[in-house]
């Protein structure tokens, strides 16, 4: 508090005698009248205006000695000698339903429905392994439709947002061509598939006006290896031998399982961003959940679920999947960011679209499929 706001001390001359004046009626003390012949106006004690009292949500301690234009000081600030801060009123009645809490701390969101998230998640789940399980040539055939439905939310939202017109026919039907190729004639298959594709989209492209042909082509060359070419090392591991559904299987825990442990440790531990400018959710500490999830599951997918696997593979295999799940997440981030979304789509509740889901896997088919060559033979 200032020591403006209590008076200038007696004796300095400006304030008069201890008893008399302005700082008497302050304290509540009303000056004596005159009682001789009224004084001139020069010898006449001055008559300061009422304290200017502070508005509310003003400075109340910045009290300032104010002078007038007759050099005569004025008193800025409380009107009372006691100028301790007034406790503001309450706003209702203790123990009312209205009366204000202090404020709690929030609580975390989760950041999306896991409600939802849960239950396509299982649902997904039951037709992946029912279709792997039973009859083979059923799961390549989700592996298509998973890729068909991809290219549609990939082309329709550069469509949307940045007007690319990237032909989705020739891209579906390659797209196809590609997984089945990869299963029945290997990788071979595969390569001669997606240089087709390649081609016809480029063929096709011609049938429309030739402004932005060159930008149109490299974003359906690029969409056509994004998406169908690297989920058709998913059927080029079903295809390695009796133990193809344990590897398809082993590929889809362990990228499940590092997405899961990088959002449950960076949801509950979280401080450090990983690549703000990229993911602002992700956490340095989500990555370190992923890699020790990943570890341990490919541990033991590598120990008893993969013939010829050991332990010590699964720990390179499971760090290998956290490191390209991870960097998939971002990639398919970078895309959105740039096109100014959130999600590709809304057909998985919980999740956005399928290519929210396919975002980690689709980097990390050839990265294990490449693992499982070199550790256990291509079947």
């Amino acid at each position: 508090m200032n020591e403006s706001s209590w008076g200038a001390p007696p004796g300095t001359g400006q304030w008069g005698p201890p008893d008399h004046g302005p700082a008497a009626s302050l304290r509540g003390v009303a000056p004596p009248v005159p009682a001789g012949p009224v004084h001139d106006r020069g010898d006449a004690a001055q008559t300061r205006p009422m304290p200017i009292v502070p508005e509310p949500g003003g400075h109340q301690d910045d009290h300032r000695d104010i002078r007038d234009d007759r050099g005569a000081a004025r008193l800025s600030g409380p009107p009372f000698r006691d100028d301790r801060p007034q406790e503001p009123m309450p706003t209702s009645l203790p123990g009312s339903d209205s009366a204000p809490n202090p404020e709690k701390p929030k609580k975390k969101s989760a950041g999306r429905n896991l409600r939802a998230a849960i239950g396509v998640g299982a649902g997904l789940g039951a037709v992946i392994l029912a279709s792997l399980f039973v009859y083979k040539p059923v799961f390549i055939g989700v592996i298509a439709i998973a890729v068909v439905v991809g290219l549609w939310e990939l082309t329709s939202r550069l469509s949307e947002r940045k007007d690319i017109r990237v032909p989705l026919v020739p891209l579906a039907v390659g797209g196809t061509a590609m997984v089945v190729a990869g299963y029945v004639r290997g990788a071979e298959g595969a390569w001669v598939a997606m240089a087709l594709t390649a081609l016809a989209v480029l063929v096709w492209r011609m049938t429309e006006a030739p402004e932005n042909y060159l930008r149109d082509v490299t974003a359906g060359v690029f969409a056509a290896f994004y998406v169908p070419f690297l989920a058709t090392f998913v059927a080029l591991m079903l295809a390695a031998g009796d133990d193809g559904p344990q590897r398809v299987l082993t590929f889809l825990l362990l990228t499940v399982v590092s997405d899961t442990g990088a959002y449950a440790v960076g949801w509950r531990f979280g401080r450090k961003k990983l690549a703000p400018r990229i993911s602002p959710g992700k956490t340095r500490e989500g990555l370190v959940g992923a890699v020790l999830f990943a570890m341990v599951a490919g541990a033991l997918c590598m120990e008893f679920l993969i013939k010829g696997g050991a332990w010590w593979q699964g720990l390179l295999l499971g760090l290998a999947v956290a490191a390209s799940a991870t960097l998939g997440d971002l990639g398919e981030s970078m895309i959105k960011r740039d096109l100014g979304i959130k999600d590709m789509g809304t057909l998985l509740p919980g999740h956005g679209g399928i290519m929210d889901r396919l975002d980690s896997l689709l980097p990390t088919a050839p990265v294990v499929w490449l693992l499982f060559v070199i550790f256990v033979g291509s079947g």
